[in-house]
């Protein structure tokens, strides 16, 4: 239900700095999410044609792939208000996925030792 505002509180809100600050930061990050959103397109297609070529996909783009589908995930996050956090570069690059692609490939490599033996 909507609750009714006072003209006093309507007119604070619509000259309140922060949110004509926020409006900035979002088309920044817009602007940002469609480069990083161009840049996975271009990742898969890489990805996929590595996969085709040598059998196996890439470490090294899936652990890019893992940070850029992080760093859209906080940009909407951002943008839908879901999080006051600002996304690169107002913030670290996220990197948590690179840890966790490492991980998941030294256990595959880990697992295809083993099956070899």
């Amino acid at each position: 239900m909507i609750e009714k505002i006072s003209k006093d509180e309507l007119k604070s809100n619509l000259l309140s700095p922060k949110h004509w600050q926020r409006l900035i930061f979002m088309l920044l990050f817009a602007v940002l999410l469609h480069v990083a959103s161009i840049t996975m397109w271009v990742l898969v297609a890489l990805q996929f044609l590595f996969a085709l070529i040598t059998g196996k996909d890439n470490a090294n783009l899936r652990s890019l792939g893992g940070s850029i589908s992080t760093y859209i995930f906080q940009a909407l996050q951002f943008l839908t208000y879901s999080s006051e956090q600002k996304p690169f570069p107002f913030s670290d690059w996220p990197s948590a996925a690179r840890q966790k692609a490492k991980k998941e490939e030294k256990a595959i490599e880990q697992a295809a030792a083993d099956d070899s033996q």
